[in-house]
C-alpha cells in the first residue's frame, strides 16, 4: 500500500502536468481548423434542435465546446457572407457586396473578386509562420486582367495551398442539371440580343430607304457583333459544365469538368493529409465544403439513408466529414493544440424544389431563409468552437455574434496584429468563449441585401434584450409563401422588396421567430428603440467609402479571355484525378 506521501507526490505531479497542458494550450500558437458548410440550415443539426436527420459529429463537437445561438452572418449568399469572413469587413467594405451585375460572383472568367489589397487572416497568419491552406469551396474571384494573373487566387490571399473548386457547386455542375444561374440576367442577355437584332434589321431597311445614311460595311459588321454576342453567350450556357465547374491543386486545374460525386472524399483526404503534413508546426485549415448546396448529389454510403430524401443524406454525408477531419486531429494528438470551428456561410435554401418537394435546408423557428438579409433564417447560422482545456465544454452562449468575428480571433490568437489602415468590423471572440466576459462586444449589427441596409440589430447591454429593426423585407410570393417561389432568390430592391415606414421592429429575445411586430401601442421601448437604432445607423453610415465595385455588370460579365482552360479554349476538359486515391467515403 502507498504511504500518504507518496500519493501526495503523485497528485502534485498529475496536478502540474496538467496546469503546464494548460498554460502550453494558452500561451501556444494554436493550430486552427475553420470548417465552412454551403447553404446549411441552423435547423439541420441535431444540436440546434433537429432529431430526425442524425448529425452525430456536430453535435458530440458542440458538446465538447461552446455553441453560439445567435451566430450572425454578414450577408446571406456565398460571395459576400465568405469576403466578410475572411477579412473581418462587411463585404461593401471591399466591393463585394454593392451589385450591379449579379449578388455573387456567377462566372469563373470574370475580373471581380475579393481585391488584392484585402487583409485576410490567412495573410497575416502566413507572415506569423502558419502553414495555411484551404481545401474546398472558395467563390471569391480568379484573375483580373489577363488569364493566370490569379490576382483573386487562394495564393493571393494568404494560403499556401489551394485544393477545391474555385468558383462554387451550381446545378449546372452535375450533366443535365437545370440552369439555375441568375434567371434574370440570362432575361436581359435576351432582350439585348433581340436589341441588337431589331436594330440591324432596321439599318437594313434604312439603306434600303435611303433613311439612314450608313454604309453596308457598317450593317455587317453591327451583324457580325450581335451573331458574335448570341453566340458566345449561347455556348457560355451551354459550356457552363465545363468551363465553370473546376477542380484546381494550387493553380493547376486537375478536373474540368470535376466529377460531383467524388469530391467528399477528396476533400477528407485532402484535409487529413494537410494535418498530417503540417502536424509539427502551426497550421491554418480553412475547410470550406459544397455541402449542403445543390446540386445533392450523395456519394453511394448515404444514399437513401435518411428520413429527409436527398437533402438529408447530403447533410449526414457532410456530418461523417466533419468527424473525419475532426478524427484527424485527435489521432495526431492535436486535441488540446488546435481550434476547430464550424459554421455555414449562411441559411438554408427555401426556393430550392425538385417539382413540389424542397430540396433545400430548414432554418428551425427562424423566418426567410438564403439571400434574404433581414429574417434571421437568412442570416443567422450554427457557430461551435472546441479548444479542450482553454474554452469551457457543454456550453451554450446566447450572445450576439458574427462570422466577420474570426478574423480577429484568428489573428489575436495567431500572435498576429489588426490592420490599423481600415476599419475592422468583427470584434475578438476569445474573452467571451473563455467566460472571462459575458457579454458580446458587439451592441449593433447590420444587415445587408446587396447595396441595401434591410434591417439593424441593437443588443441592450443593460437589460440584454436584442432588438430587430426592418427597414425593407422581401416580398414573398404567393401571397401567404415563406419564400420567393417564383425565382431563385428573392431580391433586394424595388418591386422585390416591401419598404416599412415605420420600420418592424421586434424583440428578439422574446420573438426569435419574428412573428409578432411590436408597436408604440404595444411596447413602451418603441420610440426609444427605433431613434437608437437610427443614430447607430446614421453613424455606421458615415463610415462606409467608395470602393471598386466587385460585383459591378462589366466585372461579373464572363470574360473568354479570363476563362482557366484545361486543355486549348474552348475545348476544356481534363482528368488528372481519375486514379489518384480512393473515391469512396
Amino acid at each position: 500500500m502507498m504511504s500518504v506521501g507518496t500519493i501526495q507526490c503523485i497528485f502534485l505531479v498529475v496536478m502540474h502536468s496538467s496546469t503546464c497542458i494548460l498554460v502550453e494550450a494558452m500561451y501556444s500558437k494554436p493550430n486552427f481548423v475553420l470548417i465552412l458548410a454551403d447553404d446549411l440550415g441552423i435547423g439541420d443539426i441535431g444540436c440546434y434542435g433537429n432529431d430526425t436527420i442524425r448529425t452525430p459529429y456536430i453535435d458530440k463537437l458542440a458538446k465538447e465546446g461552446v455553441k453560439l445561438t445567435q451566430h450572425i452572418a454578414a450577408a446571406p449568399l456565398c460571395t459576400p457572407s465568405r469576403a466578410a469572413f475572411m477579412t473581418g469587413r462587411y463585404a461593401f467594405r471591399s466591393g463585394m457586396g454593392v451589385f450591379g451585375g449579379g449578388r455573387v460572383l456567377k462566372w469563373l472568367g470574370v475580373s471581380g473578386g475579393l481585391p488584392p489589397n484585402e487583409t485576410t487572416f490567412a495573410k497575416i497568419l502566413q507572415k506569423e509562420g502558419y502553414s495555411t491552406g484551404i481545401i474546398g469551396k472558395w467563390h471569391l474571384g480568379a484573375n483580373c486582367d489577363i488569364l493566370n494573373d490569379s490576382c483573386h487566387h487562394p495564393l493571393s490571399h494568404g494560403f499556401h495551398y489551394f485544393y477545391g473548386f474555385p468558383l462554387a457547386l451550381f446545378n449546372e455542375c452535375q450533366p443535365g442539371g437545370q440552369l439555375e444561374i441568375d434567371v434574370p440576367f440570362r432575361a436581359q442577355l435576351a432582350f439585348l440580343s433581340q436589341l441588337i437584332c431589331w436594330a440591324v434589321i432596321t439599318m437594313v431597311i434604312g439603306k434600303y430607304t435611303n433613311l439612314l445614311p450608313i454604309s453596308w460595311k457598317m450593317i455587317f459588321c453591327c451583324a457580325l457583333f450581335g451573331f458574335l454576342f448570341f453566340i458566345t453567350w449561347y455556348l457560355k450556357y451551354g459550356f457552363m459544365h465545363y468551363w465553370s465547374c473546376i477542380l484546381m491543386k494550387n493553380y493547376e486545374i486537375l478536373e474540368q469538368p470535376m466529377n460531383v460525386q467524388r469530391q467528399p472524399a477528396r476533400i477528407v483526404r485532402e484535409s487529413r493529409q494537410f494535418i498530417e503534413r503540417h502536424k509539427e508546426v502551426p497550421f491554418l485549415l480553412v475547410v470550406s465544403f459544397h455541402h449542403v448546396h445543390t446540386p445533392l448529389v450523395p456519394t453511394k454510403a448515404f444514399a437513401g439513408r435518411s428520413k429527409h430524401g436527398m437533402y438529408g443524406d447530403v447533410v449526414e454525408e457532410m456530418d461523417f466529414m466533419v468527424g473525419s477531419v475532426i478524427s484527424a486531429i485527435d489521432d495526431l494528438g492535436l486535441k488540446n493544440s488546435t481550434l476547430i470551428y464550424f459554421a455555414s456561410d449562411h441559411g438554408g435554401h427555401l426556393e430550392v424544389k425538385d417539382g413540389d418537394i424542397q430540396t433545400g435546408g430548414w432554418n428551425g423557428i427562424y423566418r426567410g431563409g438564403k439571400g434574404m438579409a433581414g429574417w434571421e433564417g437568412g442570416i443567422r447560422v450554427p457557430g461551435i468552437f472546441r479548444w479542450p482545456g482553454v474554452i469551457p465544454s457543454d456550453t451554450v452562449i446566447d450572445e450576439p455574434t458574427s462570422l466577420m468575428d474570426l478574423f480577429p480571433t484568428v489573428v489575436g490568437l495567431g500572435g498576429g496584429k489588426l490592420p490599423t489602415d481600415r476599419i475592422i468590423d468583427g470584434r475578438d471572440l476569445f474573452p467571451l468563449l473563455t467566460q472571462k466576459t459575458s457579454n458580446s462586444e458587439h451592441e449593433f449589427l447590420f444587415h445587408y441585401c446587396g447595396s441595401s441596409l434591410h434591417a439593424a440589430r441593437w443588443h441592450e447591454k443593460d437589460s440584454g434584450r436584442t432588438w430587430k429593426v426592418h427597414y425593407a423585407t422581401p416580398a414573398f410570393y404567393p401571397e401567404g409563401a415563406v419564400g420567393c417561389y417564383h425565382t431563385i432568390l428573392c431580391g433586394c430592391e424595388e418591386k422585390d422588396v416591401i419598404h416599412h415606414e415605420p420600420p418592424l421592429l421586434y424583440e428578439l429575445s422574446s420573438d426569435p421567430s419574428e412573428s409578432n411586430p411590436l408597436s408604440s401601442q404595444t411596447s413602451s421601448y418603441y420610440k426609444e428603440v427605433l431613434n437608437r437604432v437610427k443614430t447607430a445607423v446614421a453613424e455606421h453610415q458615415k463610415t462606409i467609402s467608395v470602393v471598386p465595385q466587385q460585383l459591378s455588370f462589366y466585372n461579373n460579365l464572363w470574360k473568354p479571355w479570363l476563362q482557366p482552360c484545361c486543355g486549348r479554349f474552348p475545348f476544356c476538359w481534363c482528368d488528372k484525378e481519375e486514379n489518384n486515391g480512393t473515391d469512396i467515403i
